[in-house]
């Protein structure tokens, strides 16, 4: 199956630029939300991770029945 990909693009010229750019977009991509992650605060760091407890309690607290 490889080798009859492999085959298909041997024809088209400037086709090996296209792994670079996909390597290179998604390495800025994974460190930028590195960066992001990193430079959070603590306190919205521990506000993101109670919103599964509170959301929780809120339906909880919104069932009309």
């Amino acid at each position: 199956m490889l080798k009859f990909i492999s085959h298909s693009f041997d024809g088209m010229d400037g086709i090996e630029i296209y792994p670079i750019i996909s390597l290179l977009l998604f390495f800025i991509v994974f460190v930028a939300m590195f960066i992001i992650v990193i430079k959070l605060p603590k306190n919205k760091i521990d506000e993101i991770s109670q919103l599964p407890l509170e959301n929780e309690t809120n339906s909880k607290q919104n069932n009309y029945e």
